[in-house]
């Protein structure tokens, strides 16, 4: 059993979760736990000189809500070792903007180099160029209630994902 700052006992819901991903296959836990995430546009950075991408996101746990708990907590998420980024199906500008996260995935190349998708609700995408699959999540801060579980219509996912 976890620990809260004040030395209280805390629910495995509500530890804060460390997730690491060095392998293709890793993505599907990081996938999992992020899956209809909440991420602000203002709070997507590609850092060149550091070659990482990363993104802030109100992350619903989907564990939590298993032993009927509807919550939210921030999540940090960064991928190292990106070479490039390219974006569809939303305005970068447009720092206001809010993505619904989907899924995550790995596009293998020539190993153990290939790409990452990032796939929004409404079509839209972010793909990372990797060197290799090198990722962190973890949540930060407080939980707050959720107001509803995450739901979204079929339909919203871009064709073939």
């Amino acid at each position: 059993m976890a620990m809260d700052q004040s030395g209280g006992k805390m629910s495995e819901s509500e530890a804060p979760l460390r997730l690491i991903a060095l392998e293709p296959q890793d993505l599907h836990a990081l996938s999992t736990n992020l899956q209809d995430a909440v991420v602000r546009v203002a709070d997507l950075a590609f850092l060149p000189s550091q070659r990482r991408f990363a993104l802030l996101a109100s992350r619903f746990d989907w564990v939590a809500a298993e032993h009927g708990s509807m919550e939210r907590c921030r999540a940090g998420l960064h991928f190292d070792n990106v070479t490039r980024v390219a974006s569809t199906g939303f305005d970068r500008s447009n720092r206001e903007g809010v993505l619904n996260l989907l899924s995550l995935a790995f596009h293998e190349g020539e190993a153990p180099a290939g790409t990452i998708e990032l796939v929004f609700s409404g079509g839209a995408a972010i793909r990372l160029e990797v060197e290799c699959v090198d990722a962190q999540m973890r949540d930060l801060g407080p939980r707050w209630a959720a107001a509803h579980r995450p739901g979204h219509a079929i339909d919203d996912a871009p064709e073939g994902h």
